[in-house]
């Protein structure tokens, strides 16, 4: 299974250098103030692509905080949820047949 994803790893990787070579050519990008950059246009795309990526990896990152941020304040509860049910099992008084009441060990 390895080998095989070895060898899609290099297939993709071969057709994005063919890609990258045929592509060579300069793309201007013109922004706002009359300012503009001379690009090779893989580049451009390289850019955009890792643009996007920051972006996704951004949005995840808030998300998976926000979750480990709620699993501690879970562990926390429960930790306290257990030591709760821990006392009150030692200091639980057990009725005996005869009426009598005594502490549970």
């Amino acid at each position: 299974m390895r080998i095989l994803i070895w060898i899609i790893r290099l297939a993709v990787f071969f057709v994005l250098f063919g890609f990258a070579v045929k592509n060579d050519q300069l793309v201007t990008l013109k922004f706002y103030m009359g300012g503009e950059w001379q690009l090779p246009l893989v580049f451009v795309i390289l850019m955009a692509f890792a643009a996007g990526a920051l972006v996704g990896v951004t949005a995840t990152l808030s998300s998976l905080v926000r979750q480990r941020r709620e699993i501690g304040r879970l562990r926390r509860m429960l930790r306290k949820a257990e030591q709760a049910k821990k006392d009150m099992e030692t200091t639980a008084l057990v009725s005996r047949p005869d009426g009598n009441a005594s502490q549970a060990s």
